[in-house]
C-alpha cells in the first residue's frame, strides 16, 4: 500500500479496467468504478470499490479519471457524452488507439476545461503494478506533475512529453514490431509443416534459440539507423536481398505462400536499385518513409 490517497475513478471494467481498479484499491486509493453494462468485476466490491450507476457520478467522484474502454474512439464518445463535467478533471485514457485519435481527444478535453493524458500499457492485467509492465504516457505536463506518483504505481513508467500522441505512437510502433515477429513465425512454421515437422518442436528447438540470439543485435542495428550512414556491422543489403529471395523460393518449392515476406523482398529490391546494396540492410528503413524526411531526423 502507498501513502498516496488520490481519489481515482475507473470508467470501463473490462480485464484491464478491472485490474487497474483493483491495483488502485490495494494501494489505498478511494476508487470509484463504473461500467456501461452493470454487474461487471463484482470482486471489486469486496475490496471497497465505490460503484456508481452513471459515468457522470463516477467523474464527479475522482481527481484522476481513468478511461479503460475498448479503444480511443470509444473514449472520445464517452467524453463527448459527459461534456463539461470533465472541466477541472485530469483524464487518463488507457484504451488502445492511434496518435491522431489521442491528439483529437486531448483537444476535446482541453476545450471542455480538463487536462488530458494518453497512456499505453505494455503488459497484461496480471503484471500491472510490477516492473514487467511498461506504462508509457504523454500529454498535459500539469496533469503529469499532479499524478506522477499515482501513475508510478502501474509498473515501469515513462512520461514521453506534452504531445498527447507520443504514447500512442510508441504503442503502435511496438505492436508493429510484435506483428512483424508473428509474421515471420507464421512463415517459418508453415514451411516446416510442409514436410510434417511440428510447429511446437521446431519453435522450441530452433526458432526461439535463434531469435533470442538476435535480440542482442538489435541495439547495434538501431545505432546504424540513427547514424543515417548505415555502416555494415552485421550484413549488407545485397546479401540479405539474395538470402530473402532464396527463402521465398524454398517456400514456393514446398507449396507454401511467401506473401508474409514478399513486401520485405520488394523493399530490399527497391533500395538495392537505388544503389544501397553495399550498405547495411538496415538502410531498408529509408524506403519505408513516405514523407521524404531522412531517417533519424526529428
Amino acid at each position: 500500500m502507498t501513502n498516496n490517497s488520490t481519489p481515482v475513478t475507473v470508467l470501463g471494467l473490462g480485464r484491464i479496467g478491472a485490474a487497474l481498479a483493483e491495483l488502485f484499491l490495494r494501494n489505498g486509493h478511494r476508487t470509484t468504478v463504473w461500467n456501461r453494462t452493470p454487474g461487471k468485476a463484482d470482486q471489486l466490491d469486496g475490496l471497497g470499490a465505490h460503484r456508481v450507476d452513471s459515468a457522470e457520478a463516477a467523474i464527479g467522484a475522482g481527481e484522476l479519471i481513468v478511461i479503460a474502454g475498448v479503444d480511443t474512439a470509444t473514449a472520445t464518445a464517452l467524453v463527448s457524452e459527459v461534456g463539461e463535467l470533465v472541466a477541472g478533471r485530469d483524464i487518463l485514457n488507457v484504451a488502445t488507439g492511434r496518435p491522431d485519435q489521442a491528439r483529437e481527444l486531448a483537444t476535446l478535453v482541453t476545450e471542455l476545461g480538463g487536462r488530458f493524458l494518453d497512456g499505453a500499457i505494455l503488459g497484461v492485467p496480471q503484471t500491472l503494478g510490477t516492473t514487467d509492465t511498461l506504462f508509457l504516457y504523454s500529454g498535459s505536463a500539469e496533469a503529469q506533475q499532479r499524478h506522477a506518483s499515482t501513475l508510478a504505481e502501474l509498473g515501469t513508467v515513462n512520461y514521453l512529453g506534452a504531445d498527447a500522441g507520443l504514447a500512442g505512437l510508441h504503442d503502435m510502433a511496438v505492436l508493429a514490431g510484435m506483428y512483424g515477429l508473428f509474421g515471420g513465425f507464421f512463415q517459418a512454421v508453415a514451411m516446416v509443416d510442409s514436410e510434417g515437422v511440428g510447429a511446437t518442436t521446431f519453435t522450441a528447438d530452433y526458432l526461439i534459440p535463434w531469435l533470442r540470439s538476435l535480440l542482442d543485435l538489435l541495439p547495434t542495428l538501431a545505432a546504424e539507423i540513427d547514424s543515417r550512414e548505415f555502416p555494415v556491422n552485421f550484413s549488407d543489403l545485397a546479401a540479405n536481398r539474395v538470402g530473402l529471395d532464396n527463402i521465398r523460393t524454398a517456400a514456393h518449392n514446398q507449396g507454401v505462400s511467401s506473401e508474409l515476406i514478399d513486401p520485405l523482398q520488394r523493399l530490399f529490391d527497391k533500395q538495392t536499385e537505388l544503389g544501397h546494396g553495399a550498405e547495411s540492410f538496415t538502410t531498408a528503413v529509408s524506403g519505408l518513409l513516405t514523407s521524404g524526411r531522412p531517417v533519424g531526423v526529428r
